[in-house]
């Protein structure tokens, strides 16, 4: 992130004030007495003094956004010129967006541009860091246009997976699935192998393999796209195509479930899943993993 962030939080007023709330107080954006009260608020409801600000009407968002843009030399964008990219929203989970209230824009290599509204929320971009792995460059964005732009990101993932999991009338997250619990990795979160999407997906293909009468499930890292085939009367027949950014979080699911190691990602495993359809009938799957290129092949 950009170190004129970390300078600007350095210096402070006579108030106490400092960073983005000196600036605005400094630039007539707010009171000094209004600000301190934000602040205040914010601290209680645990939440970002930029929301608290435009929430309670305090001060406009734009002005704000125009503030932190030139206090921390920032670029600012305008949401609303700005397409939204659901695989850059899908590195990061939706209990992170909804906690922190930002939005992954665009990938560029190994770097992240992330929509915020306040950039001092340094815990944010630290979290979305460790769970994506890249590198994070904050963009600042108006807070009010922000908070629709990740609802709308929040719901439109959801429905394209919810698209990829319609299992009619079963409830794809109570179905009882047991292998053991792995320890996790520095790479791999809980909410990874937790997120309810993935959870879905990877329990439906199960039902579904079940269903066909398929005698193996694929699931099948490329380059550019992720599949999973069943294989059916001796020949494999693709059934699905995941986003390939899901990749690691099918992965990591699918493992966790099997008890197999999730830090061993070079060699190949092999490992079991029972589930439990009913309460006299259960399916065992026998896991293997497999190391290629651009991950592990599991079957």
């Amino acid at each position: 992130m950009n170190d004129n962030v970390s300078l600007a939080l350095g210096g402070a007023s006579r108030s106490g004030l400092g960073g983005l709330p000196q600036r605005l107080v400094q630039d007539g954006v707010v009171e000094e007495a209004a600000m301190l009260e934000a602040l205040s608020a914010a601290r209680e409801r645990k939440t970002s003094v930029v929301t608290q600000l435009v929430s309670s009407g305090v001060a406009n968002a734009r002005d704000i956004a125009v503030a932190a843009a030139d206090e921390f030399g920032v670029p600012l964008f305008d949401l609303d010129a700005v397409n939204l990219d659901l695989d850059s929203v899908r590195l990061v989970s939706d209990k992170l967006l909804a906690k922190h209230r930002v939005l992954p824009i665009f990938r560029r290599g190994k770097r992240l541009f992330l929509a915020v509204a306040d950039p001092t929320n340094q815990h944010a971009i630290d979290e979305i860091k460790f769970q994506t792995s890249l590198a994070i460059e904050a963009v600042i964005v108006e807070d009010d246009k922000l908070q629709k732009a990740v609802d709308k990101a929040i719901e439109q993932v959801d429905n394209q997976m919810s698209a990829l999991t319609d299992a009619g009338d079963v409830d794809l997250e109570s179905l009882e699935v047991t292998g053991g619990e792995e320890e996790l990795d520095d790479k791999v979160g809980r909410d990874d192998v937790e997120d309810a999407p993935i959870v879905r997906f990877v329990n439906k293909v199960m039902l579904d393999a079940i269903r066909r009468g398929a005698s193996d499930i694929h699931f099948e890292p490329f380059e550019k796209l992720y599949r999973v085939r069943f294989r059916m009367d001796g020949v494999l027949k693709e059934i699905a195509q995941p986003p390939v950014v899901l990749a690691p979080k099918l992965c990591a699911r699918l493992k966790v479930m099997s008890r197999l190691d999730i830090a061993e990602r070079r060699v190949p495993q092999d490992g079991r899943i029972k589930m439990k359809l009913s309460k006299n009938r259960a399916i065992d799957f026998r896991v293997s993993t497999c190391p290629t290129l651009f991950g592990e092949k599991i079957v």
